[in-house]
């Protein structure tokens, strides 16, 4: 990447503005792709305002929290309004950064990371991504209040925005008013959110539509869920168990536990026993004859490659930081719970559940360096805060709408499909994704409410890695020409 003009905008200091007046600190650098495509990068923090009423009278759009956001827009004919695409991408967690998205497969430089069993050891590298996004649309990453450099206000609670419906309003004014400033309104605009982002994407796409009347050309999903039910190991509720299962034999078969035998043949297996014979037979509880529940043991101990005893021992039952350990106890591996592929030693051999997560652990480092070497050095942004990757800090998180219900947007994602006959659905899936497995995902379209001419309008693309499927080369460069298409299609 080439930087042939640097202009700044320093952040206001105590001498050139009152500590009241926040604004927006954005520096502004242009660059040109080795395509030779010339772009503009926007990075800083946009001040969120939000109208306070005391006594039913107005005191004003006051500033509340600073969100940071890295924009890139190609260089365009400035004559008549802009039609190329816009995609505003963020991850999940929620308390995650938009890092991951950003520079390990949107953006137009990405982190020399390595993948699972051939890491890049420190210091790490950035090295140009041939395939970006940025060569077919306009990119805006986003990072929500206490993730990356996003804070609030001096003398705002930061707990103000950590719930679904705050965030789900501060991102969508962020993207209504960046809109709006670079008069994109008839721009064909894209939602792109990964794990709890794709449940931010869907609301967020719902607060534009029914606020702003701003409709999106398409949601791309990836690591999806949309209903939390589905991934919660909950007293009680069954499903989930079932959901995993695919996800466990495809892990499994990775790791070599499952010889002569395609991933597609294991994968499949497993789908069909999930929905049949197994989920029958969770929903029987004691129930079940004792040779129906031996026949069960077996056939799961067949598919997943965990011992007899220990799906006795766990009645059926068991959730993903129980496999974690199990898989591979007899080698002293832990296996990953973002990306199944990875491994590390077990803390305890004995223990019977495994919080740590080896994928996770592996990829972080690399991020890190990259994003903070990144936003200084060649995008020309300084701060002296952490720039917070995945933080705990958004803790607790509210879902107070939710109260005796499971947090579930595909109400509106029902409604928006309806409601806007053009918007399309893009969905990407990691087979040995253990966060948010891919039959859990395909449960919830399955109980969509949907004309079949509006699901015809979804696209669904499965990769051979983990939640974050472009860690692998390969997946990453098959991902990107498929979220060209998507972003180009309309």
């Amino acid at each position: 990447m080439v930087s042939s003009e640097h202009t700044e905008t320093p952040a206001p200091g105590p001498e050139t503005a009152p500590a009241t007046d926040v604004t927006d600190d954005f520096a502004v650098r242009r660059h040109t792709l080795p395509s030779g495509l010339g772009y503009t990068t926007t990075t800083g923090r946009m001040v969120f305002r939000k109208e306070e009423v005391k006594d039913g009278k107005s005191d004003g759009f006051l500033p509340k929290a600073e969100i940071f956001l890295v924009a890139y827009t190609a260089d365009a004919p400035e004559t008549g309004p802009n039609r190329r695409p816009v995609v505003f991408a963020f991850n999940g967690g929620p308390g995650s950064s938009s890092v991951w998205l950003h520079m390990g497969l949107l953006g137009p430089r990405m982190v020399d990371s390595g993948d699972a069993g051939a890491l890049t050891p420190p210091p790490f590298d950035l090295v140009d991504n041939p395939q970006t996004l940025l060569q077919h649309a306009d990119l805006v990453l986003i990072d929500p209040v206490n993730t990356g450099f996003s804070r609030v206000v001096d003398g705002n609670d930061a707990a103000e925005f950590h719930g679904f419906e705050e965030d789900r309003d501060l991102v969508a004014e962020v993207i209504r008013l960046w809109t709006t400033r670079n008069n994109r309104w008839l721009s064909p605009k894209y939602l792109v959110g990964e794990s709890y982002g794709t449940l931010r994407a869907v609301a967020v796409a719902g607060k534009l539509f029914d606020a702003y009347g701003l409709a999106v050309n398409g949601l791309g999903l990836i690591s999806t869920v949309l209903n939390l039910a589905t991934l919660d190991f909950a007293p009680g509720r069954d499903t989930p168990y079932a959901l995993h299962l695919p996800t466990y034999a495809a892990i499994a078969h990775f790791h070599g536990r499952l010889p002569g035998r395609e991933l597609a043949d294991v994968v499949r297996g497993a789908e069909e026993f999930a929905a049949r014979e197994y989920g029958y037979a969770l929903t029987q509880g004691a129930r079940l004859s004792a040779q129906e529940f031996h026949d069960v043991v077996a056939r799961l101990a067949e598919i997943t490659t965990l011992s007899e005893g220990f799906i006795r021992r766990t009645n059926l039952r068991w959730d993903y930081s129980q496999f974690s350990a199990e898989l591979l106890r007899g080698e002293n591996l832990a296996v990953g719970r973002i990306d199944g592929r990875f491994t590390a030693p077990a803390e305890d051999p004995q223990a019977s559940i495994n919080w740590d997560d080896p994928s996770l652990a592996a990829i972080n480092g690399p991020y890190s360096a990259a994003i903070n070497h990144y936003l200084r050095a060649e995008l020309g942004y300084e701060n002296d805060l952490p720039y917070e990757i995945l933080s705990a800090r958004v803790q607790p998180w509210s879902y107070k709408s939710f109260e005796g219900v499971p947090v579930d947007v595909t109400g509106t994602l029902e409604r928006l499909l309806a409601h806007n006959p053009a918007m399309r659905v893009h969905v990407d899936y990691g087979y040995y994704d253990g966060a948010t497995p891919h039959f859990a995902a395909e449960y919830v379209w399955a109980h969509l409410r949907l004309t079949e001419e509006a699901r015809s309008r979804f696209t669904h693309h499965y990769y051979e890695a983990g939640h974050m499927m472009y860690v692998n080369p390969g997946c990453r460069a098959d991902q990107l020409r498929n979220l060209a298409g998507f972003v180009t299609a309309g």
